[in-house]
């Protein structure tokens, strides 16, 4: 699988990404595409030309003097398709977007480009209250056609992460390279890397997921100008192995698919979007997901959230809170199909499903109100794979006793 994709080991031996802080003139992409690959892959923060402004009516971008959260955390979004009602699971309709968009503007938050608010976790600054990100996966032609109007028109910053082979393809349905660059050029739009390949990724070999990575670095750079460093997880699948890879490949941030408010303590390399679609797209629901508020956990359990073996599934899944929040009593954590045992240590919560996960991609999400009335929330997704998936047998029955016999006295 990995032919087409690796990229000369010689010519990467040195592939961490590092910051570099000026894009280069679009006429030089490929020779420096060249000339980086024997140096190592550089890589900025791709945004466009202009500088991106924040929902109206709120158009400085100076953080000082702002009302700030206690908890410093923010709300990312996650769409993929708009107005393709065909596809219910992954689109949203227009009037639902339109909604969505008329909200953010009108209704107190602060939408700010996602680059600005990885570099406030990372760095432990404070985020205004109700810091909210907008993101769309995978660069679908409706992007172009019908999100990026609506959110241009509202001057509303917003990320995409981009597959590249369906754009080297010229595959029908996505953007194509010259649509791309049109909407990074206009102005408030980040590009970030979901890979060359639409891949299940955790299913991959190492040499594959880096393989899978930098070729879509690469591309990025030679038709934009940048590689991104930002990545986002295809089908927000992750893996010890998978967070190395992004890891080492020097990226800043990682993004999964899992519910919940990003916070100063998450991990940098996988932190959550609440996933948009119709059937989760209404108003109701969406304003209770872009209010809600970080839960802060450390000494998450398993480490390891591809479960491989029947022997790891269901999972032991734990965590510490770490900070003063609300009573932990109140504390609900769901699992579809599923009432998971709660048990609370202290700080420490450990929680025990009644049954193995089915295979596939597996939810479970914890919930506590907050005393503003908000809710705070922590999510976090299992990949199953159907070897882990598989019940093993019940144990034999132990042979039935003979019945006792009468004895005279």
């Amino acid at each position: 699988m990995v032919d087409d994709m690796v990229i000369s080991r010689a010519a990467l031996s040195d592939r961490g990404l590092r910051p570099l802080r000026k894009l280069p003139a679009a006429g030089a992409c490929v020779a420096l595409t060249a000339a980086l690959l024997g140096i190592g892959l550089l890589a900025i923060g791709l945004v466009g030309a202009a500088s991106a402004q924040e929902a109206k009516p709120v158009r400085d971008t100076n953080l000082s003097g702002i009302t700030h959260s206690a908890d410093g955390g923010a709300v990312i979004l996650m769409y993929h398709r708009f107005g393709e009602d065909h596809l219910p699971s992954t689109s949203v309709r227009l009037s639902q977007f339109e909604a969505h968009l008329d909200e953010l503007v009108n209704g107190g938050y602060r939408v700010l480009p996602l680059p600005e608010i990885v570099s406030a976790l990372r760095e432990g600054r404070a985020l205004p209250d109700r810091s909210v990100a907008i993101t769309i996966d995978d660069g679908v032609r409706s992007v172009y056609e019908e999100a990026w109007p609506r959110l241009r028109a509202r001057n509303l910053p917003f990320t995409i992460f981009i597959s590249t082979e369906p754009l080297d393809r010229g595959l029908p349905g996505y953007v194509s390279w010259g649509e791309l660059r049109e909407m990074v050029q206009g102005g408030g739009v980040t590009i970030g890397n979901h890979g060359h390949r639409h891949s299940h990724m955790v299913r991959l070999s190492a040499e594959e997921q880096r393989a899978n990575i930098d070729k879509a670095a690469v591309r990025l750079f030679a038709e934009l100008g940048a590689a991104p460093e930002i990545f986002a997880y295809p089908y927000g699948e992750i893996s010890t192995e998978l967070r190395t890879a992004v890891r080492d490949a020097g990226f800043e941030a990682a993004f999964g698919q899992h519910s919940g408010a990003a916070g100063p303590m998450g991990d940098h390399l996988a932190l959550p979007r609440f996933p948009i679609n119709e059937a989760y797209g209404d108003m109701e629901r969406f304003r209770l997901v872009a209010n809600t508020l970080p839960l802060p956990v450390r000494e998450v359990t398993p480490n390891d959230l591809f479960l491989r073996t029947a022997s790891q599934n269901p999972p032991s899944f734990g965590f510490t809170v770490a900070g003063p929040v609300e009573d932990l009593r109140n504390l609900n954590c769901f699992a579809r199909g599923d009432e998971p045992a709660l048990t609370l240590l202290d700080n420490r919560i450990e929680l025990r499903l009644s049954r193995p996960l089915a295979a596939g991609r597996a939810r479970i999400n914890c919930t506590l109100r907050a005393d503003n009335g908000r809710w705070r929330w922590f999510g976090t997704q299992f990949v199953v794979s159907s070897e882990a998936a598989v019940v093993p047998p019940a144990p034999a029955a132990a042979p039935a006793a003979a019945p006792a016999t009468a004895t005279s006295e």
